[in-house]
């Protein structure tokens, strides 16, 4: 029987930061508001297109699964926020590491990831594929309005990626959940797509809107009921869970959601405070600062859990194989930046607060 192990992971973070008391510069808040209610410290700014940040986190992947990309024979790649709709950024990616496989994107927004993760599990098992790259990458930042706090100071942008490579040696992804609940569709949206009059400027709003209120109801209820189901399909209690790695949206999701489950906090992966909100690539970068971090130690037992728009839902279990350590390194990198977040977001916060001003009239 084949089994799909992790053996590769990389992550790819812009080098602008923008801090709570960035956006206290323009914005009515401040940085115990922001703090207190979602947890979030600072986040990125990306001033290179999602396929570059998903290329450097890709690269990073392979270095620490010891592999070339001419090796993999399938490339997933999950974003809400992609370069181009036509054609889709895996193809970038896969140009860029020398791969020679089937490469696709996927939106299933904030679950992205965990969704490939569990479809490459399963082509590795069938024996379809071997060696699997999974990438979740965002530049979520391009959808912000930023004359709108309760989205503003949420999202950020970055990637991170992970090798799933085919092993008779029990362990890797055990199993997964994947569930969606399309009543709530209309609560967390871009209303990019074919559906905007085109001809029709002010039909171009295709910015975040969400109703945080349900979001967190239903986003507590989504990842806990799979989190549940995932477990008892894999005949695993709770107490056998060494990690949770949840979905990094806001830190009192996270705290609700461990505490409905009877988890001790401290076996939760937080991270939200350094990066915000990724969407799909939350949940790769969680565990890219982990194995940094030592926190993931050969054979444990990790739990993974994610909500977005959709609203999609997934949960995973997967058992940690013998290495934490990468096999090479790599110098790939987010390339330098010569301006602050707040110069790359300057354009756009002036362009969103004079179109505020000018509705007021």
């Amino acid at each position: 029987m084949q089994y799909a192990h992790i053996t590769g992971w990389g992550k790819a973070v812009p080098p602008a930061s923008l801090t709570n008391d960035d956006l206290a510069t323009f914005m009515e808040t401040s940085d115990e508001w922001i703090k207190t209610r979602t947890g979030i410290s600072k986040r990125h700014i990306s001033h290179v297109d999602t396929s570059v940040l998903a290329t450097v986190a890709a690269k990073q992947a392979l270095a620490a699964a010891g592999i070339d990309g001419s090796e993999l024979d399938l490339i997933i790649l999950a974003s809400a926020s992609p370069d181009t709709l036509i054609p889709n950024i895996a193809a970038s990616v896969q140009a860029e590491i020398g791969a020679t496989c089937g490469a696709f994107d996927i939106n299933a927004a904030c679950s992205g990831f965990l969704y490939g993760m569990g479809l490459a599990s399963s082509m590795i098992k069938s024996g379809q594929n071997k060696k699997v790259l999974v990438v979740g990458a965002e530049r979520l930042s391009f959808y912000l309005d930023w004359s709108r706090r309760e989205t503003a100071v949420l999202f950020g942008d970055g990637a991170g990626a992970v090798v799933l490579e085919a092993s008779t040696e029990e362990g890797g992804v055990l199993g997964y959940e994947l569930n969606n609940d399309p009543e709530a569709r209309e609560i967390l949206k871009a209303g990019f797509g074919t559906k905007m009059d085109r001809f029709d400027v002010n039909s171009l709003d295709f910015y975040i809107h969400l109703n945080g209120q349900e979001v967190f109801k239903r986003a507590i209820h989504g990842m806990g009921s799979l989190s549940t189901k995932v477990l008892e399909k894999c005949q695993l209690d709770k107490a056998d869970i060494d990690w949770v790695i949840p979905h990094q949206a806001n830190e009192r999701i996270i705290d609700t959601l461990i505490n409905r489950m009877k988890i001790p906090k401290e076996k939760a992966i937080v991270n939200i405070a350094n990066y915000g909100n990724t969407s799909a690539a939350t949940i790769p970068i969680a565990i890219c600062d982990a194995l940094e971090q030592g926190k993931i130690k050969p054979g444990q037992t990790l739990l993974s859990c994610a909500f977005g728009a959709g609203l999609t839902s997934a949960a995973l279990v997967m058992k940690w194989g013998e290495r934490v350590t990468p096999i090479n390194s790599c110098d790939a990198k987010v390339p330098d930046c010569e301006q602050t977040a707040l110069e790359l977001i300057k354009p756009a916060v002036d362009f969103f607060f004079n179109k505020a001003k000018q509705q007021d009239r």
